[in-house]
């Protein structure tokens, strides 16, 4: 087994006992192996080892993996889109994590419609207001959910959110316990995905509610 192989197996552990000790299935969530700035070849490694679900933050590093693999590996864009980047990321990416204003999704909607397609997306929710740039206020996301859900391109499905960066993993569960109090306030078809946790802290996001985890280091290795 690779060292990839085996942090993979590793996380998926701890997955399983996060998910455990409040009574939900593993199996309903879905790991995110962060590749940005990884290559193609640790990305492989981790497709050998079961992976089908990878986020990227930069566009033009993605749609390079992306040419790399087959379909039935998904693609999730989780970094911060810029307007001129929204032709690219349409219907390559099977999830939009990072919406975090009407600019930004009329440009989406814009371009799933040329494309004769409709986008899933979920709004970025800005948790940490001191250290975050990116993602809506919280009392501002009602108006940005109205606004998608008007958008016939493109289909709300959630929320993401990162937590501010906090010494022990257990002080980040009331941020997580607040994106999932926003998650319940959105109309029941755009409840679908909670997209929250990171290497850090991904396990109390599990036993906040997420179904989606986003994790780079702790399977890859540290970034250069």
């Amino acid at each position: 087994m690779s060292v990839i192989g085996a942090n993979i197996l590793h996380v998926r552990e701890r997955i399983a006992a996060a998910a455990g000790r409040i009574g939900r299935d593993p199996g309903d969530i879905c790991l995110i192996a962060v590749s940005k700035t990884i290559g193609v070849e640790a990305v492989r490694s981790a497709v050998e080892a079961g992976i089908r679900d990878f986020g990227e933050n930069y566009v033009q590093e993605a749609m390079i993996k992306i040419g790399s693999f087959g379909s039935d590996i998904r693609w999730h864009f989780i970094g911060h889109l810029q307007t001129n980047k929204a032709r690219q990321v349409v219907g390559a990416f099977a999830l939009v994590h990072s919406v975090d204003s009407d600019r930004i999704a009329v440009e989406l909607n814009k371009r799933a419609l040329a494309a004769g397609i409709v986008q899933d997306v979920l709004i970025e929710v800005r948790l940490d207001p001191e250290g975050a740039k990116t993602g809506v206020e919280p009392d501002s996301l009602g108006a940005l959910a109205d606004c998608v859900g008007q958008l016939p391109g493109l289909r709300l499905r959630g929320l993401m959110g990162i937590a501010p960066v906090v010494s022990d993993p257990d002080h980040a569960r009331p941020h997580f316990a607040r994106l999932r109090g926003l998650l319940d306030c959105l109309p029941p078809q755009c409840r679908a995905i909670l997209s929250m946790g990171m290497t850090g802290d991904f396990e109390p996001a599990i036993m906040e509610g997420a179904t989606h985890v986003r994790i780079g280091t702790a399977i890859f290795g540290p970034r250069s």
